[in-house]
């Protein structure tokens, strides 16, 4: 699974908490956990890094919603806040991580349990460098892009506000090829905590269901132009700038979904100095430097709609594919953001499984 998310992702997600509009309802809860876990060895070349736990402390904001609008309800009353993560790797290799993320809190099973996805921005103090920490070829850049996945029993108002809540987490931190190395890490962590009601623990009713409003929509077709700087895994060839163009069409098949199918033109510059370097460094790899370094890719998508929002997933194949570069299939994830009925912006994580290429900042519009 691939968490490798965007370093904006934290603004663009705090656009979207701003669309809720004259809510009448407000509460709001603060809750603190402390977690302990193991680095995940997702690939050999961190294994010199994995030798202690790591440890750290969680602390979010979050603010509730009770139907003021109808997505609310459509997502069984979400909770919208920000977190801070401070992570000790307890490797001096790594250093430590101190994260601003912004995060939805999912609720299920009469809300005792909760699931957390939050997306943001961390600070590694001690990156890579090639002189005095040439080791650490997890993280290769003090700015890392980062995202946490938390699945908790999660009991409010215990005790006058006071509540608790225990389970699991997932953190990630990656640059995204924004700068090599980034073989990044992922943290698998036992946690617990306590929650306070910042309203004194008093109860709120849920707004009447109200009456759902069908969407129906004709194929709609969308075009995207995607750019943004990244770098091939060979240290210090440097950051080149990328484009993609992108054309789409996309179906509604209900309040929250759409499927897409469409195809990609990828420009990708740091391609072309790798197929030079590859050409010159090793010749028995029958690689031309007059190889082409453009690809172009058909996929098949899907699109979650929440409010102005929605959360794009996409599997792709390569049709023109000259240059050899991390395989055929290719995968991205992320956020649109609507801006009126046509226009949207993007912001996406482009992937080969499990490794990422680029984060992608797009303009785009649906017609």
């Amino acid at each position: 699974m691939n968490f490798r998310l965007l370093p904006v992702f934290l603004l663009v997600l705090s656009i979207g908490f701003s669309q809720t509009e004259n809510v009448e309802v407000k509460k709001h809860t603060i809750d603190v956990n402390q977690f302990y876990g193991s680095v995940l060895l997702h690939n050999t070349d961190i294994s010199h890094l994995i030798s202690n736990h790591p440890a750290g402390l969680i602390l979010s904001y979050n603010h509730k919603t009770y139907g003021d609008e109808a997505w609310q309800e459509d997502f069984n009353y979400p909770d919208i806040g920000g977190s801070f993560i401070y992570q000790n790797m307890n490797n001096s290799t790594l250093g430590e991580n101190y994260g601003l993320y912004a995060h939805y809190n999912f609720y299920f099973f009469q809300r005792l349990m909760q699931f957390r996805i939050g997306q943001g921005i961390a600070y590694n103090t001690n990156p890579y460098d090639k002189y005095e920490n040439f080791r650490n070829n997890a993280y290769g850049s003090r700015l890392l892009s980062s995202t946490y996945l938390m699945l908790n029993y999660h009991k409010e108002n215990i005790f006058k506000g006071l509540g608790f809540k225990a389970g699991i987490t997932l953190i990630h931190y990656s640059n995204a090829n924004f700068k090599a190395p980034n073989t990044s890490t992922n943290t698998f962590a036992f946690n617990a905590g306590l929650t306070y009601d910042l309203d004194g623990g008093q109860e709120i009713a849920f707004l009447p269901t109200r009456e759902k409003v069908k969407i129906t929509e004709p194929v709609k077709y969308n075009l995207v132009f995607r750019a943004g700087l990244n770098e091939s895994d060979v240290i210090d060839m440097g950051q080149y700038p990328f484009y993609i163009v992108s054309a789409y069409a996309d179906k509604r098949i209900g309040r929250k979904s759409a499927i897409q199918i469409g195809a990609d033109v990828y420009f990708s510059r740091f391609l072309k100095e790798l197929i030079r370097f590859q050409s010159i460094a090793f010749p028995e790899n029958g690689v031309s430097a007059d190889d082409d370094y453009k690809r172009v890719g058909v996929f098949l998508g899907h699109e979650l709609f929440i409010n102005r929002m929605s959360v794009i997933t996409q599997l792709g194949y390569y049709v023109y594919y000259p240059f050899d570069f991390e395989g055929r299939m290719y995968n991205r994830i992320g956020l649109k953001r609507y801006f009126g009925k046509k226009m949207f912006g993007a912001v996406t994580l482009k992937s080969h499984g499990a490794k990422a290429e680029a984060v992608e900042f797009g303009i785009g519009i649906r017609l």
